[in-house]
């Protein structure tokens, strides 16, 4: 070998090790950084220990928060809500609190129970009948006050709803720490599937099985034959009505690519493990399910809950849209049932009020659907007809616009055009319902679908909701508001709007131009807005932002800095001149 391939050699050699040095201290400062989290929890976890007795008090709805747990009593007419997290824009808060929703008088009760368990988001919560009722939670993670570390818990926690007394289970065998996985309950066993584990140094995705007796109390990890889901985690995951098995849908997973790049996948697969055989000898098979019907677009942070009549069902999520470093999504509010029993999507639509119901029934053959069709014969005609995505703009409370994707079947689209001049019902039918969202909390109850909080965002800010809709899954009528919210209510203190009334001055005066011809012009009907430019009377969305979209981009790049890549700086940018238009008009 000659002098040049033996320097390349050493380099090459030399750059292992540093690697390998690198990757060392990285893992070290990974282990500490997670040990100072333990050390936070604990901290946290001697404030709790400090409850000596059960207190519960008449409150509010609780705070605004995602990922947290939602779940029907077995035997009162309540909801149990268990903890989460909201991010304000510069810190982030986990919580560990307890509330119970009563159906019947729409009453919030916050229940301090000692020795709860730490605080946490992302975990997974089961309900079981047993010994007068049972919420039984495992694993989840905390993260720092400024999100960048995690801890992800692998413990194991039961509340005792008929003594109002948390106990942590501690048996071996458990999973590793991981949030994002799913439990459910089949038969006598709370089975886990998936989820992630993250770090400073690295991350990983799972798709190994865990099953925990409730009757011998103990762990075991199962071995399933046969080809089963790739690593995901925030799945479907719905026990059979037989409770012989569960059924596995989509979910979320990220590699890294080129450059150290991570890139993330949306799985839109479905999977059925089923076991086989007496408790004794016990197998487990994975299969392949290619269902029939319409399925849902591919998205992440979907909700998820279980239905009567063996129907599964999946409410809103979001599709992000990744190029280089940036991400953007498309939020949804849309709702899906999958009947397990037929292996069926199907999207299920609205019946509105009863007058509507009658108006676009009248003259339609059994075959054909509109939105005033039952959820048996919306099923049908997805099937005939075949889905179309519709996408629409709605506006929120503040006056945010967000984009929605929707899918109806075909025919509606050219009776809406018809139907919407007929009345105002339809389009008041419309605004109730819940806005676009991800990472909601759902369950069902007396055949009633319950959607708590969740978020969604616009440009580079984050809404956290708190707001609760009810939608009978009999009626299929129409969603109830049973908590409000207003959007602009929330602290953001990361908001491009806190800091632009000092620079947007300076930045009109540089355009110069046609542009302050057209401000004298609205000078007089836009006192408020003035150093804005003005929407023109008629002027449509596209046009104004066509028009301003140098004035926006300066706005936000102003507000990002130099630092920030172009093409999320204009994306900031359009955002912003859509508040601003639909604040105008």
């Amino acid at each position: 070998m000659g002098k040049k391939g033996k320097k390349e050699q050493k380099k090459v050699k030399g750059a292992e090790k540093t690697a390998a040095k690198m990757d060392k201290k990285i893992s070290k400062r990974s282990k500490r950084e997670e040990e100072d989290l333990a050390a936070l929890i604990a901290e946290f976890q001697s404030l709790d220990a400090k409850k000596t007795t059960v207190v519960e008090t008449a409150c509010p709805p609780p705070s605004p928060r995602l990922n947290a747990s939602l779940s029907a009593h077995p035997d009162k007419d309540e909801l149990i809500l268990f903890g989460g997290e909201f991010f304000n824009g510069k810190k982030t808060y986990l919580y560990n609190d307890l509330f119970f929703y009563n159906l019947k008088k729409n009453t919030w009760v916050k229940s301090d129970i000692p020795n709860p368990p730490p605080r946490r988001c992302a975990h997974q919560a089961v309900v079981v009948p047993q010994a007068g009722g049972q919420l039984w939670l495992f694993g989840g993670e905390f993260a720092s006050p400024d999100g960048e570390q995690f801890y992800h818990y692998k413990d194991l926690w039961v509340l005792h709803l008929s003594t109002n007394t948390w106990e942590q289970i501690k048996v071996p065998g458990a999973p590793s720490g991981r949030s994002g996985h799913r439990m459910v309950l089949s038969k006598r066993q709370l089975l886990v599937f998936g989820g992630f584990h993250e770090s400073a140094r690295d991350f990983i995705y799972y798709n190994d099985v865990h099953a925990f007796s409730l009757d011998s109390f103990t762990w075991s990890r199962l071995s399933p034959s046969g080809t089963g889901p790739s690593p995901r985690s925030a799945c479907q995951m719905t026990s059979t009505p037989d409770g012989s098995g569960v059924i596995i849908y989509g979910g979320y997973s990220k590699v890294k690519a080129k450059k150290d790049v991570e890139k993330g996948t949306i799985h839109s697969d479905m999977f059925l493990l089923k076991r086989d055989g007496k408790e004794e000898q016990e197998k487990w098979l994975w299969s392949r399910v290619s269902p029939s019907g319409s399925k849902p677009p591919a998205r992440s942070g979907f909700s998820l809950a279980v239905g009567p009549t063996g129907r599964a069902l999946l409410f809103g999520g979001v599709c992000d849209e990744e190029e280089d470093e940036t991400l953007e999504g498309d939020f949804y509010n849309d709702l899906y049932l999958y009947d397990i029993n037929k292996h069926r999507w199907f999207p299920a639509q609205l019946k509105g009020c009863k007058s509507e119901k009658k108006k676009r029934r009248r003259g339609k053959k059994g075959g054909e659907t509109g939105e005033g069709s039952g959820e048996g014969q919306e099923e049908e005609g997805a099937a005939a007809q075949g889905p179309v995505e519709v996408i629409k703009e709605i506006v929120t409370e503040d006056g945010t616009v967000m984009t929605i994707k929707e899918i109806i079947p075909g025919t509606q689209v050219e009776e809406e055009s018809e139907e919407e001049e007929e009345g105002e019902e339809g389009a008041s039918a419309i605004l109730v319902e819940p806005c676009a969202r991800s990472s909601a909390m759902a369950t069902v109850k007396y055949g009633k679908l319950y959607l708590y909080g969740g978020m969604f965002e616009v440009g580079d800010r984050q809404f956290t909701l708190n707001d609760l809709y009810c939608l009978d899954l009999h009626k299929m009528d129409q969603w109830e508001v049973l908590v409000e919210m207003d959007p602009k209510t929330q602290e953001w203190l990361d908001d491009w709007s806190d800091s632009e009334d000092d620079e947007e001055g300076d930045e009109e005066e540089a355009k110069g131009g046609d542009d302050e011809e057209e401000e004298s012009e609205e000078e007089s009907d836009e006192q408020d807005e003035e150093d804005h430019p003005p929407v023109q009377p008629g002027e449509a969305l596209e046009d104004f932002q066509s028009r301003t979209e140098q004035y926006w981009v300066g706005q936000a790049r102003a507000n990002m800095g130099p630092e920030a890549k172009d093409t999320k700086v204009q994306k900031v940018g359009i955002a912003m001149a859509k508040v601003f238009y639909e604040d105008q008009q």
